[in-house]
């Protein structure tokens, strides 16, 4: 498995395997422009070249999609509206599309090779569903009422959480009139999420981030909608609503590493009837080694002195490194037998098209 790992970060099998991740998940546009890449690294830009001598792990650093958000951005600021025709199919001739993406490099090269610097923040709002299905189960067993943290929060966009109203199977959460309106398709022989109980409270919600996105800011928020795969407009239509709540609710976000952020909550008074848990999503794979390491050891630390008053809890959705599926898995700790152990619930779509409940 650890030579299939590595085969698919090779250059060309990395832009294959994201270029098909994008067409079996709705994008195939965005996945033309993905494989357009490989002609970009042969030209003479500076963004070429760096691609060319990429530093790290393609597929695992998100290279290509780095560079699928930044040419976006040129769409979407006004600045050029060539690849417009990409992303409505007009144009799927890839032959065409090579040569495209190649005179948008070109011409905007320095304007794009900065987009290369760092991971997309794609923070996409689909995937509070399995958020929101995961803390409904751990309210049948722990105290209802949660005080929530996010590691990589980018904009903030999965704080807003309690904000969303979520069809998950039968079951409904969420105010009823609100602009965002999820609804996955829900598959599996699991039956539902159980339903919330007359207590359940989302008392607080916080999250951390190295580079945090102020969605009230026009420009931070066009650059996160750049992200977003612009062939997929239900994705679209929810960056656009978490726009419009961030501004009347703003998210609480601290820009700090993930490691600290757990520390220094986790030292925190916790009180009592209240579930303290943190969350993740499609965000642990970015995170070194060591961060993981420390992370998992504090909280495991911090787990071994949680009671039924003061419980501590861990949600997570992100992706299975050796079948490369998208695995929602809770852990608990109460102070009572079986603490910790990782519970699978669902696997789902990285965008939250869909779930596919287990219900442990």
């Amino acid at each position: 498995m650890a030579d299939d790992i590595m085969a698919i970060e090779e250059f060309q099998a990395a832009l294959d395997w994201q270029a098909t991740h994008a067409e079996q998940n709705g994008a195939p546009c965005t996945a033309r422009v993905v494989r357009a890449l490989a002609k970009v690294r042969d030209g003479g830009t500076a963004t070429g070249r760096r691609i060319a001598n990429w530093q790290g792990l393609t597929l695992k650093d998100a290279m290509p999609l780095r560079m699928t958000g930044g040419l976006h951005h040129l769409l979407l600021s006004g600045q050029d509206d060539r690849l417009a025709r990409v992303y409505s199919g007009e144009i799927s001739d890839q032959s065409q599309i090579d040569q495209m993406v190649c005179d948008l490099v070109e011409r905007f090269d320095a304007q794009l090779l900065p987009w290369l610097d760092g991971p997309p923040q794609t923070n996409e709002a689909g995937r509070s569903a399995s958020i929101m299905a995961g803390l409904l189960w751990l309210a049948q067993h722990v105290a209802p009422r949660f005080e929530l943290f996010e590691l990589g929060a980018s904009a903030g966009v999965n704080t807003m959480l309690d904000l969303y109203h979520y069809r998950l199977g039968s079951t409904l959460v969420g105010p009823v009139d609100s602009p965002m309106q999820i609804e996955p398709d829900w598959l599996g022989e699991g039956g539902s999420p159980p339903a919330p109980p007359s207590d359940f409270t989302i008392a607080s919600v916080c999250g951390c981030d190295v580079a945090p996105i102020d969605l009230s800011d026009r420009a931070s928020a066009l650059r996160l909608k750049s992200y977003v795969w612009p062939d997929a407009p239900a994705r679209m239509a929810r960056i656009d609503a978490a726009i419009h709540l961030a501004s009347e609710n703003p998210p609480k976000l601290v820009k700090q590493d993930a490691e600290q952020f757990v520390a220094d909550l986790l030292r925190l008074p916790q009180d009592a009837g209240t579930t303290r848990a943190m969350f993740h999503s499609i965000m642990w794979q970015y995170m070194p080694a060591s961060a993981q390491d420390a992370i998992t050891d504090a909280f495991e630390k911090a787990g071994a002195g949680a009671t039924p008053e003061r419980p501590l809890a861990w949600v997570s959705l992100e992706t299975d490194p050796a079948t490369f599926r998208h695995e929602l898995r809770v852990r608990r700790w109460t102070g009572e037998a079986g603490d910790g152990q990782s519970i699978l619930l669902s696997h789902a779509h990285p965008h939250g098209a869909w779930i596919e409940w287990t219900g442990a």
